[in-house]
């Protein structure tokens, strides 16, 4: 019989029926339901936090606080030497023209070249920063390198 939509099933035992608690004492569910006698858990509206440990100070409030967030802190997008050199000698390579290849995702602050692998031709690399050896490279293979302003 080939299967189809109209026959197939859950493997038997995969699937149980709900725990139905606090219908009376032949269920063996009934009187405290599971949640046991007396306590701050057997009450009905009962909720306790996250991190909550019954009035003594948590422990996230326990631990010093250390460091800070830079909010000037820049996020660039990187690209490798090496996958440059998947375009064409010649062609003039920069943040946009990256994108609409789908090598950078997201570019967030800008778009930084780093150094790892080789370069075997000449292209034109516009991004907002380079490092040394990224340049280095770049230049070395023939092409050039131009700086993006900051937006």
């Amino acid at each position: 019989m080939p299967i189809a939509l109209n026959n197939i099933a859950p493997p038997k035992g995969a699937n149980r029926k709900n725990k139905r608690v606090g219908r009376g004492i032949g269920s063996g569910h009934g009187k405290t339901a599971t949640r046991g006698y007396k306590g701050q858990k057997s009450r009905s509206g009962t909720s306790v936090r996250a991190g909550f440990e019954g009035g003594q100070m948590p422990l996230h409030r326990r631990l010093p606080k250390r460091g800070f967030t830079n909010i000037f802190r820049k996020e660039y997008a990187i690209v490798n030497v090496d996958v440059l050199g998947r375009f064409v000698a010649g062609s003039t390579l920069d943040p946009q023209v990256l994108t609409e290849r789908g090598i950078v995702k997201d570019l967030r602050d800008g778009l930084k070249v780093l150094g790892n692998g080789e370069l075997k031709h000449a292209l034109i690399v516009r991004a907002h920063k380079f490092s040394k050896s990224a340049a280095e490279k770049i230049q070395k293979a023939g092409g050039s390198v131009e700086i993006i302003s900051d937006r």
